[in-house]
């Protein structure tokens, strides 16, 4: 009877893949609480602490790291092997199921210590995703639910093939080259305040591009979070993003998120050709597309409100490429569904940190520009000394600056 051993933080559709295993024949191991969400949901497990005979050490820091774990898991079928795995009272393991502690989540909360940090930092789970990885000739790892559906699909076929595992084992080692990369980046940057001389920049495929910023350039986007859409977020109506479109509503996104009243801008050619605030969002829609009415055709938009129906109505009969806010009301979302083009984005709440450009041999780096630091004091060097009024505008107009070409 084939082994899988399960040990997850991200319990999404963990339960259905461990009863469809079990139903075809494969007995579990599972660690702390992935073995007591399964039996709860009816899955008959073997806790790894009664297989191993050693039970969780250190308040759950030590659960799976033992000899009769990755024993099993880096056994080759060999004759010797899996003699000397026998003789030692253990068993091979097939599979392993495995993903990580947030680390990456828990410190880009602000309120985030350094003890939480620490915390997050996935010890045993790499260990099993690396050695899965290696001994993938046997072995079959799998560390992002996105794969259970088409193994399983394998599995029922058969079996699962050796390019699948070796695939799958790439996979894990890209993703725990990425989990040590923004450890590391928090201990250089975040915990001692020094950068590294080494930069390390990596992503994931989110998607392939119809083509770059003209026809005959290939393209993909790649995000840095796993699963997350364009802008690290959502795209909630209408035909795949293309290239262009992804760097105007970069562009109108980082431009509305410098204002704090409610605000709109509409993007052309990577530029604002429009750009308002207002007391009301509507208000501020109305004003931005007035602008320039000729360049907000086949614009792009943001906003930094929840989109309604009130800022639909105020678009009328404008065709416009995309469209992001943090959130659109399902009135809003009712008028604009009319336009099937139209694309809807609700970008991630993470700000952009950093700006990256690549340049002959190399590439740029330099921190995102979020405007004048907090506690900016501004000085009078004009002769004319502006009214408060003039203040108010010239402050709208530093920030409008910041987003031009």
């Amino acid at each position: 009877m084939p082994t899988a051993l399960i040990s997850v933080y991200n319990k999404t559709g963990i339960v259905p893949f461990a009863k469809r295993i079990q139903e075809l024949g494969w007995s579990i191991l599972a660690s702390g609480g992935t073995a007591r969400a399964l039996i709860e949901s009816g899955v008959a497990v073997q806790e790894v602490a009664d297989y191993t005979h050693s039970p969780e050490m250190l308040g759950g820091r030590v659960k799976t790291l033992h000899p009769g774990i990755h024993g099993g898991i880096l056994a080759r079928r060999t004759e010797a092997d899996l003699e000397e795995l026998e003789g030692r009272g253990y068993r091979p393991i097939d599979m392993v199921v495995a993903n990580l502690y947030p680390f990456e989540k828990t410190i880009s909360d602000p309120h985030c210590t350094k003890a939480d940090a620490i915390e997050q930092i996935d010890i045993g789970g790499v260990a099993l995703i690396r050695a899965a990885a290696k001994n993938h000739e046997w072995v079959t790892l799998l560390c992002d639910p996105d794969d259970y559906a088409p193994v399983l699909a394998e599995m029922e076929a058969g079996g699962v093939s050796q390019e699948t595992r070796r695939r799958l084992a790439a996979k894990g080692f890209l993703r725990t080259s990425r989990y040590d990369a923004a450890i590391n980046a928090w201990l250089e940057g975040e915990e001692s305040g020094h950068k590294d001389d080494t930069f390390t920049l990596s992503g994931q495929k989110a998607q392939s591009l119809r083509y770059g910023e003209n026809p005959h350039q290939a393209a993909e986007l790649y995000s840095f979070a796993a699963g997350s859409g364009p802008l690290g977020g959502t795209v909630l109506q209408g035909k795949e993003l293309s290239y262009n479109n992804i760097l105007d509503l970069d562009a109108a996104w980082q431009a509305v998120q410098r204002f704090d009243v409610p605000a709109a801008v509409v993007v052309k050619h990577l530029s604002p050709c429009g750009l308002a605030e207002a007391q009301s969002l509507p208000d501020a829609l109305s004003m931005a597309l007035a602008c320039d009415r000729i360049s907000a055709f086949g614009g792009v938009i943001a906003v930094n409100r929840i989109f309604d129906e009130h800022c639909a109505e105020a678009m009328g009969s404008l065709f416009a490429e995309c469209i992001a806010a943090p959130e659109f009301n399902a009135a809003a979302r009712e008028i604009l569904g009319r336009k099937k083009n139209l694309r809807l984005v609700v970008p991630g709440a993470e700000k952009k940190r950093e700006e990256i450009r690549t340049v002959l041999g190399g590439f740029l780096r330099q921190d995102a520009d979020d405007g004048d630091p907090a506690g900016t004091e501004w000085k009078t060097v004009s002769q004319s000394v502006p009214t408060d009024a003039e203040v108010e505008e010239l402050q709208f107009a530093w920030k409008a600056c910041l987003s031009l070409k």
